[in-house]
């Protein structure tokens, strides 16, 4: 049943909209004042809030502020007998879902109760979404070395500093990428991802600063590239490190003036972007060898992050053995499969070349073709082919 709470001073306006919406099958909380609806509202969930404006001690425009101040998303229809353009235009301003006056009319409660209660779903299948999202990227271990990456991100996560994350293929990068950006300043802009070893050179500048209309053979219209998308958010350049030398001359521009020109383009265009280089690749020989400009290591390098090997780690495996036996089983639709202690103590004597990459496919066989409990006799079937 949705839950409703109504804030009014008039006690008979409380008891008219209670019993109004009783009838409709809401559940109702009341409160005469704001003080006591904040209070309500901190400590229940409701899926709308409908407050009077016009209130001793706070009036319902602190009322909707504290909220607001409080982060609750439940949706707040403001009411008031002395309701004029100023008040509604403020209150909508300040966040609240719609504006009532008084005397009100029964259609136009309900109609606007019930336009909130879609946004109040909205809200919680996004907040869902954003967990599942988080729990994807969520880095699993207890160990030594994953504990210093952790204490890495949290302290480097609230800054601005560029952030250059190192490590071996598979070994977890993208999601060290992930904790920064979800523990960031920029956490409410977006997260856009560049593959640079991907993406053929010729493509790369297009692909990072856009292009104008006409500006090569296939340019049939205007195109924004990843410096602009990212604006207001975070820029993560995977494999850095298989950049062309034409393509790190324009990002060390970007990030020393935070402007971008299109390709084919004259018009410079501001950008506010966090960027987060990552590679498997040691930089300091590539410099050596002129692959890779100094003078972009040391912008892109602020703070190094290297993140450990599976094999450096070998303590995590339980946890990991758990976690990927849980989300995989869920992706299939089957119960969580059991992995026995000496089939965990078999999958930490495996070379894990690959990483936790190589380590989830594993999981994933042993979930497919192994017993309803994973035995180390399954290990030693299933993972020849990966030692």
């Amino acid at each position: 049943m949705s839950k409703i709470l109504i804030i009014d001073d008039e006690r008979s306006i409380r008891n008219t909209l209670k019993d109004i919406l009783s009838y409709e099958k809401y559940e109702i909380s009341l409160a005469e004042n704001g003080l006591e609806g904040i209070e309500l509202a901190k400590n229940d969930e409701f899926d709308v809030i409908l407050c009077d404006i016009k209130m001793p001690q706070m009036d319902g425009i602190e009322v909707l502020e504290k909220i607001q101040e409080l982060a609750i998303d439940t949706p707040v229809i403001m009411i008031s007998g002395h309701g004029n353009i100023d008040t509604a235009v403020d209150a909508i301003k300040k966040g609240a879902f719609d504006f009532l006056e008084k005397p009100l009319d029964l259609n136009r409660i309900l109609i606007t109760i019930r336009n909130a209660m879609d946004k109040s779903k909205l809200i919680i299948e996004t907040k869902v979404l954003k967990r599942k999202v988080s729990k994807k990227y969520e880095m699993i271990g207890e160990s030594e070395a994953i504990e210093r990456v952790n204490q890495m991100i949290d302290k480097v996560a609230p800054t601005d500093a560029r952030v250059l994350i190192t490590g071996s293929n598979g070994t977890g990068k993208e999601l060290v990428a992930h904790r920064i950006h979800e523990q960031s300043n920029h956490c409410k802009g977006p997260f856009i991802e560049v593959n640079c070893a991907a993406i053929p050179s010729e493509l790369i500048e297009s692909e990072l600063f856009g292009h104008e209309k006409g500006s090569f053979t296939s340019a049939h219209k205007q195109r924004k590239g990843k410096f602009e998308l990212a604006d207001g958010g975070t820029l993560f350049l995977d494999e850095i490190g298989d950049m062309s030398l034409s393509a790190q001359a324009k990002v060390l521009r970007a990030l020393q003036e935070n402007r971008i020109t299109r390709v084919g383009g004259d018009k410079e265009i501001q950008v506010n972007v966090r960027v987060i280089a990552a590679t498997n690749k040691n930089l300091s020989e590539e410099i050596k060898q002129n692959k890779f400009r100094e003078d972009l290591y040391h912008r892109l390098s602020v703070i190094l992050i290297e993140v450990p090997s599976l094999n450096d780690r070998i303590e995590d495996i339980p946890l990991l053995a758990n976690h990927f036996v849980e989300m995989i089983c869920g992706e299939m639709g089957l119960p969580a499969k059991n992995i026995n202690q000496d089939a965990i103590r078999e999958l930490q004597k495996i070379n894990y070349t690959g990483n936790i990459r190589e380590f989830r496919n594993i999981i994933e066989r042993l979930i497919i073709l192994g017993q309803e409990s994973i035995s180390v006799t399954d290990v030693k079937s299933y993972t020849n082919s990966s030692n």
